[in-house]
């Protein structure tokens, strides 16, 4: 994407709105080990859930990308089939996490299984948390609102985002989620008002639309839309949620704050699908599509007005890129350096887990240039090798796999899964006609299932 002019209005806006951010997470610093890894696993419910909310939504300019392109079949896709993961994690998860003693997933698994899965662990969890896909966005950010070319504008999101990362640890994530939950929440209840007024309403709205999108596929079909399903069951290994239920200052607060979140999500998803649309309908030969939302934004709220959403859309995805950053550096501090050494200062070594993740995201960025890649490529992957070994690690051990059994399966599910994405076609065709997702998650419960019979036999 290219670079565009500078918008001296916007670049002020969002210079002021950088620095805020970085005095709100100095006001966070802290020492203690415990601390900088979970805010001394003292969250409250306003607390977890905004830093949850803000965490799980980074993907807004996909987002307008899809809803621009596929219609509502975006909240088919993107919304749907993660509340209903959320709420199987609340409702099957979220509290046996927090009653463990576990500060982190290869923790979970380690607790479960011993050292060897604790290791294959935190490898994928690390795959999972470099923040590629969030700095990808904030590169191409700005490049849109302050006319930066995209290396530049990674290097320079990745540099902020350590350095308020350093600065004060899990508790600076979640103070500064809570300031950005406000401005994404504002930056969409600006634009979407703005933009049915240009169209009409609602009703304007929805006459104006092709008819492909307002079809519940978006005319992609139901397996394109099914895999989603299966790719949202990530969710039930996601890092971020484990890490906020790790901090929570109760069981009752982990799962509460995940069902609350959910509302949250459900009213987002609203306020940036029919964006989407209205994009769709008054910019119908918008070249790039994955400018949906800015230049809705510049065609209907004034100079002041777009400036703010403007930095609506860098809160949204900082909040994810920050969260994501910081849970990769916690793994290499906690789970992976310890592994490596003896004797090691967590604290130091997430720090420079910082720098590692930032500059690993930074050249995957620049490697794959894809959003949406990286989330099925990437999540296709993690998912497939940690669904069954994590989930049941929550269940009584006659249920578990093999000791050994375990780091085996998640290899073979992501070897599986890998292959699979490596020998997808020019076209996007995949062997058998098959998701990644699905052979992988059969290779791991034809392991479970081998695991089961060794056990008992």
């Amino acid at each position: 994407m290219e670079a565009r002019p500078l918008d001296p209005l916007v670049a002020t806006t969002v210079g002021a709105w950088a620095v805020a951010l970085f005095a709100v997470a100095l006001r966070a610093r802290t020492t203690a080990p415990l601390e900088y890894l979970l805010a001394g696993r003292r969250l409250t419910t306003p607390a977890f859930v905004a830093t949850l909310v803000a965490t799980w939504y980074g993907g807004v300019l996909g987002v307008g990308e899809f809803s621009y392109r596929f219609g509502i079949s975006n909240w088919i896709v993107f919304g749907v089939p993660y509340y209903v993961a959320a709420l199987i994690f609340a409702l099957l998860l979220a509290r046996r996490a927090r009653r463990s003693e576990a500060l982190s997933i290869p923790d979970q698994l380690r607790t479960a299984y011993g050292p060897a899965a604790a290791r294959v662990g935190a490898v994928l969890v690390l795959a999972m948390a470099v923040p590629a896909a969030y700095v990808l966005m904030l590169g191409e950010l700005g490049g849109i609102y302050l006319g930066l070319p995209l290396p530049t504008a990674l290097l320079g999101a990745v540099a902020f985002l350590v350095a308020y990362a350093v600065a004060g640890g899990f508790r600076a994530v979640v103070h500064t989620n809570a300031v950005q939950l406000v401005f994404m929440y504002a930056a969409f209840a600006l634009l979407l008002p703005a933009a049915l007024v240009a169209t009409g309403g609602f009703a304007g709205l929805w006459a104006g639309l092709p008819a492909a999108s307002r079809a519940w596929d978006g005319g992609l079909g139901v397996q394109a839309i099914a895999v989603w399903y299966f790719i949202a069951l990530q969710t039930l290994v996601e890092p971020t949620f484990y890490q906020r239920c790790y901090a929570a200052a109760s069981p009752q607060v982990a799962r509460r704050g995940i069902l609350i979140s959910i509302v949250f999500w459900v009213v987002f998803d609203f306020l940036t699908t029919f964006s989407g649309l209205a994009a769709r309908v008054l910019l119908p030969h918008l070249a790039n599509p994955v400018l949906a939302y800015p230049e809705l934004g510049r065609l209907v709220l004034p100079p002041l007005a777009n400036a703010l959403f403007a930095v609506g859309l860098f809160a949204t995805v900082m909040s994810t890129a920050h969260s994501y950053l910081f849970l990769a550096a916690a793994t290499i501090g906690h789970d992976v350096a310890p592994a490596l050494a003896r004797r090691v200062d967590q604290r130091h070594c997430t720090m420079a887990g910082l720098v590692l993740a930032g500059g690993a995201a930074v050249a995957l960025a620049l490697a794959l240039r894809s959003v949406v890649a990286i989330w099925h490529d990437v999540g296709s992957v993690v998912t497939a090798a940690l669904l069954l070994p994590l989930a049941l690690a929550h269940a009584p051990p006659r249920w578990r796999f093999g000791p050994r059994s375990a780091p085996v399966a998640m290899v073979a599910a992501g070897v599986v899964a890998l292959g699979w994405v490596l020998a997808r076609t020019p076209e996007g065709g995949y062997p058998l006609g098959l998701e990644p997702i699905f052979p992988a998650l059969a290779v791991s419960a034809l392991a479970w299932v081998v695991s089961r019979l060794r056990r008992n036999g």
